[in-house]
């Protein structure tokens, strides 16, 4: 009988980013990882990856989840390629917090359906949009590492 292999999930806060040419999602997760929360859009910009970092410091997070945008076949095209460098330039700001690339496919679209679930009209709520995104995304990546007891997607190299 062969030992299985036991599941462990790592206790702590951790932050997503929903990347966008205008606009940044951010969600947080409670220390236990069980439900994502919004916490707030940040302008995309000279001045993004600051507002991030404080956002970091003040959750005490440790780690950040990027989501990279492909298409539905997995391919990835020059909006992935903007969210990788993006992501570089995260890590090296952040170090030593773990920064994880993770698939978002469909993740502003599952938004979006929500919101209109629940009877707020998407255009009117562009940066709650980016918001509810980060959500998904973060809720994924800790129902992945729940399940697989591994940290979700790519661990990112810091670039300068």
């Amino acid at each position: 009988m062969e030992a299985q292999e036991e599941k462990v999930f790592r206790r702590g806060r951790r932050i997503a980013v929903d990347v966008g040419d205008a606009r940044i999602g951010v969600a947080s997760c409670d220390p236990d990882g069980l439900i994502a929360t919004p916490v707030e859009t940040v302008p995309a910009g000279g001045r993004s990856q600051a507002r991030i970092k404080a956002i970091v410091e003040e959750y005490d997070a440790i780690e950040v989840v990027v989501g990279l945008p492909r298409s539905l076949s997995g391919k990835e095209g020059p909006a992935a390629a903007k969210v990788r460098e993006y992501a570089g330039r995260l890590a090296m700001l952040l170090y030593p917090v773990t920064v994880r690339l993770v698939d978002e496919r469909m993740t502003t679209v599952t938004a979006a359906q929500a919101m209109r679930a629940s009877g707020r009209n998407s255009k009117k709520g562009r940066s709650v949009i980016d918001q509810a995104a980060a959500v998904v995304i973060l809720q994924s990546a800790l129902e992945t590492e729940r399940v697989s007891g591994r940290a979700p997607g790519e661990s990112v190299e810091p670039v300068s």
